[in-house]
């Protein structure tokens, strides 16, 4: 089973920032990594009249597109979860996702004080790193927002 650590804290924390930042420090170790975005909002990859899009519009379930570049997947969701969305995954070391706080997964949690009072996964378990400018202390291991090679570290030496 391929790891998933989820990256969770509260909206505009910079938690896409985190990610964006790990993604080539795990590349440059070796590793290949596979991302997954929660949308609490919801989203639209494939826009009307586009022949994949008249596909689903038809009925289809799931429409894959291939290009030379790039495979897309738009499959109607069926409350997936994190360990079912894994399953479209190959050739990746780690599945880094973003959001999935409610998720049973290993979390870590960025947390900036001047945008929220606390942090949001306070008493969870699954917690395993805090990325903060606060000198909170929750029990886990804590790095500064630019100590991305210290929180790798704890990555590769944890799951890889």
């Amino acid at each position: 089973m391929i790891p998933i650590i989820s990256i969770v804290g509260k909206a505009e924390s910079g938690k896409t920032t985190l990610v964006e930042r790990l993604i080539p420090e795990l590349n440059k170790r070796g590793y290949k990594v596979g991302t997954v975005k929660h949308a609490a909002h919801g989203f639209d990859i494939d826009k009307k009249g586009k022949d994949s899009r008249r596909h689903m519009d038809a009925g289809a379930d799931s429409v894959i597109i291939v290009s030379d570049e790039r495979i897309m997947i738009n499959k109607k969701n069926d409350n997936e979860t994190l360990d079912s969305v894994a399953t479209y995954f190959s050739g990746v070391d780690i599945i880094i996702s973003e959001g999935f706080k409610k998720e049973n997964k290993p979390k870590i949690e960025v947390f900036r004080k001047a945008r929220h009072d606390k942090p949001a996964c306070m008493g969870d378990n699954n917690l395993i790193a805090l990325v903060t400018d606060d000198d909170l202390d929750l029990d886990v291991p804590k790095f500064s927002h630019e100590d991305i090679k210290g929180l790798a570290d704890l990555i590769e030496n944890k799951f890889l």
